[in-house]
């Protein structure tokens, strides 16, 4: 693969960047204009998602950092991209160019004062994985196998203006509006700025691995903080198949489960015990051992849960509330789905969509186990996501709906079901997490 001996940091550079992607589209659209006359609309459109998809994630590898993770945070929801976007952009899990040779020695000078080989034993300056923020390499000491994670040169730096750039992509895709809007982009920026303070990072590992390791069929990596800095981390190398990987070709239902009670039970802990969760679940964050344990990486992005909203969250999970309309209403009102200034046809149109999400999306918590590869409670997801996609209602109202806490437990769940639906786990036991 292609390595990079520059990443384009200044706020002109990765602006010029998107304005020249941005000219790629125009010209696809003009393409796909031309499609309609000779093929029928839903061929052109297809054609269009394709070849859009492949020049903006083409350009964002490139800039790597906030805007190819980004690329990677909409790729887990697969019911609002077209499906072109959703293959192109999970690429960003674990799939693009790393840094040359010359720059991972650079990085290893200006934060550690030496060379990689003046630190280790032996330091592979070929990358074994790149992704969003920061590409892995292999390394040994003292007859320890190493992963060693390198953060980009500039990610830190460029948050803010990366954001600034996707805004108004966000905005519209989202259909988001209101003076208070800017809550939803500040928690998503701060969030960003933490999963770059790897020292942060090294201490959020730590912890979480000394409150889980009890659980069955889990394993972490040992973190070394002596041999980490603020932007390298030195961790165990541990020796299994991606995720994603495993359960293209697994048909072995007991592995299965197996895998997917230990990734539900180590959510269910964290949520429900621990009130901070790893908000990252998508498939380049865990790996299969031969013994078909699961194996979870990379504690940079954690989300803590305040009580003020982990109540009324979990209360709509109970059919006792959600079918009682006053209670329902009082709950989506503490959760701020539901406001004060809201006209009628907002407060019913609200009411109605997030009845109709909610029960759906609570089924696995009214069972004692649940079966996560029942593809008719994914299609049900699929189809509801869709369906308001398209809703024209939707279009011409407020969509700045929830607290800012919604994006990361949000993307947590869906990430997760995600995850379980693709393992093909069934029976899984839900409050398993109770007797841990």
């Amino acid at each position: 693969m292609k390595t990079l001996d520059k990443i384009p940091t200044s706020k002109i550079q990765r602006a010029s960047k998107l304005v020249t992607t941005g000219a790629k589209v125009g010209v696809n659209y003009l393409k796909y204009y031309g499609d309609k006359l000779t093929r029928s609309e839903t061929e052109a459109k297809d054609r269009l998602n394709k070849n859009n998809a492949e020049d903006i994630y083409d350009s964002l590898k490139q800039l790597k950092g906030s805007a190819l993770k980004v690329a990677q945070m909409l790729s887990m929801e697969k019911s609002i991209l077209p499906q072109a976007y959703v293959e192109k952009f999970s690429l960003a899990q674990f799939s693009v160019p790393p840094l040359s040779a010359p720059l991972v020695q650079k990085t290893f000078k200006k934060y550690f004062g030496k060379s990689p080989n003046e630190i280790y034993d032996t330091f592979n300056l070929n990358s074994v994985n790149a992704a969003s923020i920061g590409q892995v390499h292999y390394a040994e000491l003292d007859s320890r196998k190493l992963a060693v994670k390198i953060q980009y040169p500039g990610v830190a730096d460029s948050i803010s203006t990366d954001l600034a750039m996707v805004k108004p992509i966000a905005i519209k895709m989202f259909n988001i509006k209101g003076k208070d809007s800017d809550k939803y982009f500040n928690e998503v920026e701060n969030k960003l700025i933490e999963e770059t303070n790897y020292l942060l990072e090294i201490k959020q590992s730590i912890a979480m691995v000394s409150a889980c390791k009890h659980i069955p069929n889990l394993k972490f990596p040992k973190y070394y903080e002596d041999l980490s800095s603020e932007r390298i981390i030195t961790m165990d190398w541990m020796v299994g198949e991606h995720l994603s990987e495993f359960t293209a070709r697994n048909t072995n239902q007991e592995q299965a489960d197996k895998i997917g009670q230990a990734l539900w039970d180590f959510y269910m802990y964290q949520m429900h015990v621990l009130r901070k969760v790893h908000a990252d679940p998508h498939p380049g964050n865990f790996l299969i051992s031969k013994e078909a344990e699961l194996i979870a990486l990379d504690f940079g992005c954690i989300k803590e849960v305040p009580n003020s909203f982990y109540v009324p969250y979990f209360e709509l999970a109970k059919p006792e509330i959600i079918n009682n309309p006053v209670l329902f209403s009082q709950k989506m009102h503490e959760l701020e789905i539901l406001k004060e200034d809201d006209t009628k046809e907002e407060t019913e149109f609200f009411s109605a969509l997030f009845y109709e999400m909610l029960s759906l999306f609570t089924k696995p918590f009214h069972e004692e186990t649940f079966d996560f590869s029942d593809p008719v409670f994914f299609n049900q997801i699929a189809e509801l996501g869709e369906k308001y996609s398209k809703s024209a209602e939707l279009r011409k109202m407020n969509g700045n709906r929830g607290s800012k806490h919604f994006i990361y437990i949000n993307r947590t769940f869906f990430g997760l079901y995600n995850l379980m639906f693709d393992l093909k786990s069934k029976d899984i036991k839900i409050n398993n997490y109770l007797s841990l």
